[in-house]
C-alpha cells in the first residue's frame, strides 16, 4: 500500500512564494525616465550639450579672465599704447608711415597673439584697442542673457496663452488667435527691427515701467514678444486635442476647478513639448539678436554681444577679419549645439513627435 506524503503550507511558505514573484516582476519606469535613458544613448545630443555648456562656463569666466588675464575691461580702449611680446613693444593699433623703408598703413589692429604677449590680446585687438577676447567673453555673457531671458520670458507667456485659448474656448479663444495672428502678419525680424529701434532711442516709460535706452531688457522684451506665437499656436492646438480626452472629463465630473484642470491636468501633458520648444527658442532668439544687434537694434555701443562685434568688424574684413570671423563662430557653435540637443531631446521624449519651430 503506498503512502502519499502531504506538505504543510505555512505563512512562512506564503511570504517566501510571494518574494519570489516580486523578484521577477515587471519594474515600471515613468516617461521621465524612459526619456532620460533615450537621451543618454544619443551621444550626438549629449556632446553638443557639452559644448554649449562649456561656452556658458567660458562667459561666465569673463570678469575672471579680464582682471586677471587679460588686465583690460570690455569697453577699455588702448589707441596709441604698446604691449610686450617676446621683449619688443608692441603698438595694439598701428600709426602707419614709413617704417624701415616701407610703407605701412594706419589704424591696422593687431592680430591674435595666442599666449605670446603673456594673456593679452590673445584673440587681437579692434580698431578701438580693446581686447576682443575680452569683449568676445562679456559679448557671450549679453547674448546668452538675451537669449535665455527672451526664451522664459516668451516662452511663460506663451503657454499661459495656449492654456487659456485652448481650455476655455469661444471668446478666450477667438482674441487669443487674433493676438497671435496679428503677430504672425509680421515678419519677426522686421518687427523686431521697428519695435527695437523705437525703443532704443528714449527707453520705454508707460504703465509705471521705466527702461532706459540702451538697457539690455529692450532686446530681451521685444525678441520675447514677437515669438510669442511660434510657440502658442502649436501649443493650443495639442491643448485643443486634450481638452476633448477622457481624464478632462472626468476631472471636470469630480467638481475641480478651471486653474486645477489647466495645471495639474494639461500643464504636465504638454511639458515635454513646453521643454523642447525652450531649448529650440534660446538658439532661435540669440539669432535674433545678433541680426538686430547688428542692425543697431538690440544691444547698444559700446555694451558688447556678439552681434555688435559683427557689425564693428564688417569694415575691417580685409585687415583684419577676425573681428567679424570669430564671434560669427560662437553663434554658430552656440546656435548648432543648440539645435542639435533640442532635435535629440524632442527624439527622447517622444520619438513619434513632429514638434518643429516654423517661421
Amino acid at each position: 500500500m503506498a503512502t502519499e506524503s502531504t506538505t504543510d503550507f505555512t505563512l512562512d511558505t506564503a511570504a517566501a512564494l510571494a518574494a519570489a514573484e516580486d523578484e521577477g516582476a515587471i519594474e515600471g519606469k515613468s516617461p521621465w525616465y524612459l526619456a532620460w535613458r533615450r537621451l543618454r544613448r544619443n551621444y550626438v545630443a549629449l556632446a553638443f550639450l557639452f559644448v554649449f555648456v562649456a561656452i556658458v562656463v567660458l562667459c561666465l569666466c569673463a570678469p575672471l579672465y579680464a582682471h586677471h588675464v587679460a588686465h583690460t575691461g570690455p569697453n577699455t580702449g588702448h589707441l596709441g599704447e604698446t604691449f610686450t611680446r617676446d621683449g619688443q613693444q608692441v603698438p595694439i593699433v598701428s600709426k602707419g608711415g614709413f617704417q624701415n623703408g616701407q610703407f605701412h598703413a594706419g589704424g591696422i589692429p593687431v592680430g591674435p597673439q595666442l599666449w605670446h604677449a603673456g594673456g593679452k590680446y590673445v584673440l587681437g585687438a579692434d580698431n578701438q584697442g580693446r581686447d576682443v577676447a575680452v569683449r568676445l567673453l562679456y559679448g557671450g555673457l549679453n547674448s546668452l542673457a538675451i537669449g535665455i531671458g527672451s526664451a522664459v520670458i516668451c516662452t511663460f507667456f506663451a503657454m499661459v496663452f495656449a492654456l487659456l485659448a485652448g481650455y476655455y474656448g469661444g471668446k478666450t479663444d477667438w482674441i487669443i488667435s487674433r493676438f497671435f495672428d496679428l503677430i504672425w502678419a509680421f515678419p519677426v525680424l522686421l518687427l523686431a527691427i521697428a519695435l527695437g529701434t523705437a525703443l532704443s532711442i528714449n527707453g520705454f516709460h508707460h504703465f509705471g515701467i521705466n527702461i532706459k535706452s540702451g538697457s539690455l531688457w529692450i532686446p530681451t522684451l521685444v525678441i520675447s514678444y514677437v515669438l510669442i506665437p511660434y510657440i502658442g499656436r502649436p501649443l493650443r492646438g495639442q491643448i485643443l486635442s486634450l481638452r476633448e480626452k477622457e481624464f478632462i472629463e472626468a476631472a471636470n465630473s469630480q467638481g475641480a476647478s478651471s486653474l486645477r484642470v489647466m495645471f495639474s491636468e494639461l500643464l504636465p501633458n504638454i511639458a515635454s513639448s513646453i521643454l523642447v520648444f525652450f531649448t529650440l527658442i534660446i538658439a532661435n532668439n540669440i539669432l535674433t539678436e545678433a541680426g538686430l544687434s547688428f542692425l543697431g537694434a538690440g544691444v547698444q555701443p559700446p555694451s558688447p554681444s556678439w552681434g555688435t562685434m559683427i557689425a564693428d568688424g564688417q569694415d575691417r574684413i580685409a585687415t583684419a577679419p577676425w573681428l567679424a570671423i570669430i564671434p560669427g563662430i560662437m553663434i554658430v557653435l552656440t546656435v548648432l549645439s543648440l539645435n542639435v540637443f533640442g532635435d535629440g531631446l524632442r527624439d527622447a521624449l517622444d520619438p513619434r513627435a513632429k514638434v518643429r519651430m516654423e517661421h
